[in-house]
């Protein structure tokens, strides 16, 4: 399995991959995108398994990276691993097309709480 980790912050990035590992995702593969633009290029270049994005990044946003995969016609599972967990911002992601919205900060238990169905 691959999952691409979207984030304009390495640290933040480093967060979430450490986070997936202490879940029990340390054997799959990560692949990492600095914003939305170049998250859209390596779904087409690396066919991830999975998208983990932020929501607010410079270039492209996550969720506008998301509704231009969903326009493609891509549907690789997606949710958003953000620092802002509004209804609104909660209901934008569902109807646009992701799965889930983690919201910081988070743990390993609620990684494994909404990966669980997507990637097992």
């Amino acid at each position: 399995m691959k999952i691409l980790v979207a984030d304009d912050s390495r640290v933040m990035r480093q967060i979430v991959i450490r986070t997936l590992r202490q879940a029990g995702y340390d054997s799959h593969e990560v692949v990492e995108a600095e914003n939305g633009r170049e998250a859209l290029e390596k779904v087409a270049s690396e066919a991830p398994d999975l998208v983990l994005s932020d929501w607010n990044m410079p270039e492209m946003t996550g969720i506008e990276c998301l509704r231009a995969l969903r326009a493609s016609g891509s549907q690789v599972p997606f949710g958003f691993v953000t620092s802002e967990g509004s209804d609104d911002m909660r209901s934008t992601a569902s109807a646009a097309g992701a799965l889930f919205l983690i919201a910081k900060p988070f743990t390993a238990e609620t990684f494994e709480d909404e990966l669980a169905p997507v990637i097992g």
